[in-house]
């Protein structure tokens, strides 16, 4: 297949055919985020590109796939235009199709009416991957998360409000909604509010899929800069387990897959909330107290 740059995927993904239907990330402001800094000038890529690219896969191994994943970073941003006929070629294609996902940001959902995501939910895209980070604004706006929203007043909690506004629309469209917090990402200052808010948000947004990752500075991004410019500091790892502890303990999604098997975390975690809760928050507990062994710094990664 052709595929332009570094190539990125939920976990969850690994079996999934990759269709890089656009180039890098329409936003590409995120602290953190080094996923798509070798791609600065985002573009959608020409529809006959992803079409013919559907049909080498297809050519290929059309009969093993059921799952596809449209990258780059917020493919959700393309126009029903390009959308549709690229859902129809995928249907057509993969006989045995039966999840189509992409990563979404909170903007590119409300710019999309609610019968243009239920569209695309009947045409066969059920699954968006969904990265607040954090449910503390302040957290949230310094991580740079999304441009503001036109018309909405400083002193709102604008970042908070559009998530769980898009999970409301998604979830109204039939779409699943996998949603994605980042351990660390308040730094030590905000290490408390950035654990509470997200439990916060997580229970706003009601997740179908809910994924913690450990947030990783990674080199010459814009946090890598304010942590020497400025001393923003990570939490060690029982800040960071705290934190887990109370997404996990103190959210109230209805129903959510829970994983913590991202190569960053250094205890996997898997179950439903809110079966699993009490279990959750013991193993939580157990390693807190030494009793259980983390993933060695070795073994973890981006």
């Amino acid at each position: 297949m052709r595929y332009t740059g570094k190539l990125y995927r939920p976990p969850s993904e690994a079996r999934s055919y990759i269709l890089q239907a656009t180039i890098g990330c329409s936003w590409n402001n995120c602290t953190y985020c080094d996923m798509y800094r070798d791609k600065p000038d985002f573009r959608v890529r020409p529809l006959s590109e992803s079409l013919e690219d559907i049909a080498m896969a297809a050519s290929a191994f059309g009969p093993r796939v059921d799952k596809v994943f449209v990258a780059d970073g917020d493919a959700l941003c393309m126009p029903m235009s390009h959308w549709e006929p690229i859902l129809a070629a995928l249907r057509a294609a993969f006989p045995r199709l039966r999840q189509v996902s992409c990563y979404a940001m909170a903007r590119n959902v409300l710019e999309k009416t609610p019968a243009e995501l239920a569209a695309l939910r009947a045409q066969g895209l059920t699954v968006l991957y969904m990265g607040p980070e954090s449910g503390d604004e302040q957290t949230m706006r310094e991580l740079a998360k999304q441009p503001r929203l036109a018309g909405v007043p400083r002193d709102r909690d604008y970042l908070f409000d559009s998530h769980v506004a898009a999970a409301q629309q998604a979830h109204a469209a039939g779409m699943k909604l996998s949603t994605i917090f980042l351990l660390g990402a308040g730094g030590v200052a905000r290490s408390a509010e950035h654990a509470a808010g997200s439990a916060r948000l997580i229970t706003a947004m009601d997740p179908d899929y809910l994924a913690a990752l450990t947030l990783t500075v990674v080199p010459g991004t814009p946090l890598d800069r304010t942590r020497h410019r400025k001393g923003w500091q990570l939490p060690e790892i029982e800040g960071l387990l705290g934190e887990l502890r109370t997404m996990v303990g103190d959210s109230r999604p209805s129903r959510a897959l829970f994983r913590t098997n991202h190569a960053s975390n250094y205890l996997p975690l898997a179950g439903t909330l809110p079966d699993d809760r009490e279990r959750i928050v013991q193993v939580i507990d157990l390693a807190l107290a030494g009793q259980i062994p983390l993933r060695p710094e070795h073994r973890r990664g981006l």
